[in-house]
């Protein structure tokens, strides 16, 4: 099965089991929408180095541990992209992070 590495395995729109939708842009910027009503909760930037990302500078309805720098490894395998967490404090993003994700079809 082909595997898409680096940061062109994360740009995309992701959805979880838990209902969040997560936008991964090619610029290096997310976006969050926590429970699909169209609204952007939380943004900000990520970086990827290898099979590593960091997201940074987070801001937007968040818990204060959540601002805080976060590093995943991640693997990306046809339509499904998982999580490994390496360091992060907030436990909400941890959660949905961890949910494991699949490209969102929209509303």
């Amino acid at each position: 099965m082909f595997q898409e590495s680096g940061q062109n395995a994360l740009v995309g729109t992701w959805t979880n089991p838990l209902g969040t939708v997560w936008a991964l842009k090619a610029d290096g910027t997310f976006q969050v929408d926590l429970n699909k009503d169209g609204k952007i909760d939380v943004w900000g930037k990520y970086t990827v180095a290898g099979d590593t990302m960091t997201i940074s500078e987070v801001k937007g309805k968040t818990p204060k541990a959540c601002k805080h720098p976060a590093t995943y490894k991640f693997t990306r395998n046809g339509d499904m992209l998982t999580f490994t967490k390496v360091s992060d404090a907030c436990k909400l993003r941890e959660k949905n992070v961890l949910a494991g994700w699949k490209p969102w079809k929209g509303k």
